[in-house]
Formats: structure tokens, C-alpha cells, sequence
């Protein structure tokens, strides 16, 4: 029971470092509701298992670096990848027999499915929030680790990991792709853009929602009466 309860422990860990990046001992502790020495022997166990390392993060003003723990790529490895060296293996064979034409057919046929499931899922939402709500539902049922949040008058859609980060990887459509059925989801409800992409160096992938208020029509001016 006592080695269930430390696995459990450890992948929880792993969780909140997943979700929140490069994180100190006391805020994980805190997080897990657990002691801060419990915490410190199980990030010992998962150093020497070399899931994660310890990161100096600079602090606002001159403090000086605290230290943090953060997954290695070993550590990263442990959430699903669906399978990621076949899928590359798959769309190495396609563009080899079907050429660049062929792999771009297959990402748009798949943006085509998941723009119908996203719009269906989201159809008579009108409202912004909760239409993004139910797009980071969505995503997270398909494992992307997706949540909303709000920063300042933006909202930020989450994406803690990727699935088929392989995929993306091997051919940047899949990437373009989504940015786009994401820009349809939103509609003319608000201007999203990436801000942070795994592909690109990012541990995640955020994206900025800014919301568009429509201009409230006019009225017409009076036409002057220019009759004597």
C-alpha cells in the first residue's frame, strides 16, 4: 500500500510539473497537499530516475535564483504520444508515395473532420467564454492537457501537451492546420493568435483569445433641409 500511495504521489508530481512548468519544492507540496519533506524525497527518487532535474529561474527584481524542478524530456515522455514513432513512420511513407500533394491532402481531410466536431460541439454557443470552454473540453477528452484561462481582458487557451508532438513535428501542417479550425471556432467573437508553441522550443502551447466588441451601429445624421 505504502509503495501505491509513493507511485501515486510521483505521478502526481509529474502532473503538476506537466501542468505548470519549472516549480519549487513548497508550491508543489502545497499543491499536493503533502509535506514539504514528503515532496522532497519523492522528486529525489524521480532525480534519480531522471524524469526530472532542478532549474535555476531567475526572480523579479534582484533577487537572487531560486531553484525549481522541471521534466526532463524523459520525464515528458511518460504522457501519451499516440504513438508517435509509427505516425512518423506513416507520414514519412505518404509524402514518399504520394509526395507533398498527398500529405497535404491528408491534413486537410483531417482539419475538415475536426472543424465539423468542433462546430457541431459548439453550435447555438454564441457567447465567447463558454465557447472556448467547451473547444478546451474538447481538446482535453483528446488528450492535450487544454484549459481556459483569463488574463486581463484576453483569454488564453492552454495546451500543457501534445499527442501527436511527433507529428507535428515531422510536418508543420498539422500545426497550421489547427491554428486555423481554431480561428473558426472563435469566429468574429475575438482575434486569436499563437503565442507559445511546442514545436517551436515552448514546453506548451498557449493560444491568445482577444475579444471583439461589434461596433454598435450609428445612426444616420439628420440630413439638413436646405428648402427656403
Amino acid at each position: 500500500m505504502e509503495a501505491d500511495a509513493a507511485t501515486a504521489t510521483a505521478d502526481r508530481l509529474l502532473f503538476a510539473l506537466k501542468t505548470n512548468g519549472p516549480t519549487a519544492t513548497a508550491a508543489l507540496a502545497a499543491e499536493l497537499t503533502i509535506t514539504g519533506e514528503a515532496a522532497r524525497q519523492q522528486l529525489q527518487k524521480l532525480l534519480a530516475a531522471g524524469l526530472v532535474e532542478g532549474r535555476l529561474q531567475p526572480q523579479a527584481g534582484a533577487g537572487r535564483p531560486r531553484s525549481h524542478w522541471a521534466l526532463t524530456a524523459a520525464g515528458h515522455a511518460r504522457f501519451p504520444d499516440a504513438h508517435a514513432q509509427l505516425t512518423v513512420q506513416l507520414l514519412a511513407t505518404v509524402r514518399e508515395v504520394f509526395g507533398e500533394e498527398g500529405l497535404d491532402r491528408l491534413i486537410a481531410t483531417r482539419e475538415q473532420a475536426a472543424r465539423t466536431a468542433y462546430l457541431q460541439a459548439c453550435n447555438g454557443i454564441e457567447a465567447l467564454e463558454p465557447r472556448l470552454r467547451r473547444l478546451a473540453a474538447l481538446r482535453d477528452g483528446e488528450g492535450y492537457m487544454a484549459r481556459v484561462e483569463r488574463d486581463g481582458a484576453d483569454w488564453l487557451l492552454i495546451e500543457d501537451h501534445c499527442p501527436i508532438c511527433a507529428a507535428a513535428a515531422s510536418c508543420l501542417g498539422f500545426c497550421r492546420s489547427e491554428l486555423e479550425v481554431f480561428r473558426e471556432v472563435t469566429g468574429p467573437r475575438g482575434a486569436l493568435r499563437r503565442e507559445e508553441h511546442l514545436i517551436a522550443g515552448a514546453r506548451r502551447c498557449v493560444y491568445r483569445i482577444t475579444p471583439i466588441t461589434p461596433v454598435e451601429a450609428q445612426p444616420a445624421p439628420k440630413m439638413r433641409d436646405t428648402a427656403g
